[in-house]
């Protein structure tokens, strides 16, 4: 375990605009039982959370999704589903639709691929390209939350989290509907935090200073 320090300079200041990009983003990934794990926690965080999430869940890909709808009427931050070219501000949720991989760019802009990409651990959307862009564009400001679901998605990606300095979560196993994607990234030994699914946004909360400023 590394020191439990807060990630540093999530908050936009006074002078930011609304949807200026942020200054750290928190990429989840979801599979089996995610409906419920991201309920819980993007309902567990204040409207005015001094971060952007990227959610990556793996979803039919032949059937229009309403799981931005749903969440966002489970949250108190305003939730979407993502475009290319949408720029994750705070307070903001993106989530990857249905057969395209999300990744983010520089200046925090979202870049979805096509739906004929190769799909990896057999998923598209995938983790991996959501976690290692964030990794690269935010360095120490990124966090990586791997919730419940099945197969290792996520697990290269919470690599190189690490390996520029951010920090990573996994849902315990007690409260993951299933363990599979939370214990393969926590065998990687990359893994800070492994927390049971209702202590998840009060621990996003203390990592990017929430309430603080």
């Amino acid at each position: 375990m590394i020191e439990d320090s807060n990630i540093r300079n999530c908050s936009p200041g006074a002078s930011a605009a609304q949807h200026d990009s942020a200054r750290c983003v928190i990429a989840m990934a979801a599979s089996v039982g995610g409906l419920k794990a991201l309920s819980v926690i993007l309902g567990g965080l204040p409207a005015d959370f001094p971060a952007a999430i990227a959610i990556v869940m793996h979803l039919a890909p032949d059937h229009k999704s309403l799981l931005a709808e749903i969440l966002n009427s489970r949250s108190h931050l305003e939730v979407k589903e993502a475009h290319t070219g949408d720029i994750l501000y705070h307070s903001s949720v993106f989530v990857a639709p249905p057969n395209h991989h999300m990744s983010v760019t520089k200046g925090g802009r979202l870049e979805l691929s096509s739906s004929s990409a190769e799909k990896v651990h057999y998923a598209r959307p995938s983790a991996e390209p959501l976690f290692a862009s964030v990794a690269e564009v935010y360095q120490k400001n990124a966090i990586a939350a791997v919730l419940t679901g099945g197969d290792g998605d996520g697990s290269f990606g919470v690599q190189i989290i690490k390996e520029k300095g951010g920090k990573v979560i996994a849902q315990d196993r007690p409260t993951s509907q299933d363990f599979s994607m939370p214990e393969t990234s926590i065998k990687t030994g990359d893994v800070d935090f492994i927390l049971p699914l209702d202590e998840i946004a009060p621990k996003l909360m203390e990592l990017v200073g929430a309430g603080n400023g």
